[in-house]
């Protein structure tokens, strides 16, 4: 675990990178163990599109109304706890000025003396909800792929800001990786899927050494399942197709793991909702 020393952030943004919402899961169950103190925000007027991003109104216990505009910001965990320790950086996937963004935000991982960069992504993948969600990890840095066995990516294509940090990260030093969850794309529950959460979290746990409590969501995670073995029970067709990826990746052996397999996985979701270098949306367009 030493490749990313003790003090370490962990990244993941709202919107196309977070399929079941299971990256931002991930860094919330992180930032609900424990107590954070704000390192930097960055002002919202300079890199996000409130066409794409809306400010919201809130209305106060008090009856008051306020504002609350699109973000991104790095919090660091308060107090003297023992080391590894985890920074998060979350918020809003910027509409632009993405070299500007990331040096904001390294600069501030600079100054916070931070050793490593994990980024947590979440995909819509041809996969069945009834085996385990399957983690691919990779990196750029050699050292980091050596120290904990991982591959280099193979994709190529458009990316998102995941990708442009750690690439900024590597590029001021700081070793990074990445970490993607594959989500059943069936799954039509308009909601999180903590399954994949749990998944991130376990891996997360395995190239840090930071175990982040995971409260309820095993038992969240089991309810999940079960609600989709439900609405399967009752559709034919989605049983059929269930069970066709439930052969695959029996046979397969969890192919997911691979760096070509997870290219292919990616364009293929680009196919799939129409996107191209041209055609961006809030999200994360990564290997």
């Amino acid at each position: 675990m030493q490749v990313l020393g003790s003090r370490i952030v962990v990244a993941a943004f709202d919107g196309w990178n977070d399929a079941g919402e299971a990256a931002s899961g991930a860094v919330e169950q992180i930032g609900d163990t424990g107590q954070y103190d704000l390192v930097h925000a960055v002002d919202p007027e300079l890199y996000f599109d409130y066409q794409w991003a809306r400010p919201t109104l809130e209305r106060a216990p008090d009856g008051t109304r306020s504002l609350r505009w699109p973000r991104a910001r790095m919090l660091r965990p308060a107090g003297s706890a023992e080391e590894p320790r985890l920074w998060l950086l979350t918020g809003t996937e910027p509409a632009r000025a993405w070299q500007s963004f990331s040096a904001e935000f390294i600069d501030a991982a600079l100054r916070e003396d931070v050793t490593g960069f994990v980024t947590l992504g979440a995909m819509l993948s041809d996969v069945p909800h009834t085996r385990p969600i399957s983690i691919f990890a990779s990196s750029e840095n050699s050292e980091v792929r050596d120290a904990l066995g991982i591959e280099r990516s193979t994709y190529e294509g458009p990316i998102g800001i995941l990708s442009a940090l750690e690439h900024a990260a590597e590029g001021a030093g700081i070793p990074a990786l990445s970490l993607w969850a594959n989500v059943p794309h069936y799954v039509q529950t308009g909601g999180s899927s903590p399954k994949a959460t749990l998944a991130l979290l376990d891996r997360l746990h395995e190239v840090t050494g930071v175990d982040v409590p995971r409260s309820e969501l095993a038992t969240e995670a089991a309810v999940w399942e079960a609600t989709i073995d439900a609405a399967a029970a009752e559709d034919e067709e989605m049983a059929a197709y269930i069970e066709q990826l439930e052969a695959k990746r029996d046979t397969w052996d969890a192919p997911d793991a691979s760096g070509e397999a997870i290219a292919q996985a990616f364009e293929r979701f680009f196919r799939r909702n129409g996107e191209g270098p041209g055609d961006h949306r809030p999200g994360d367009h990564k290997r």
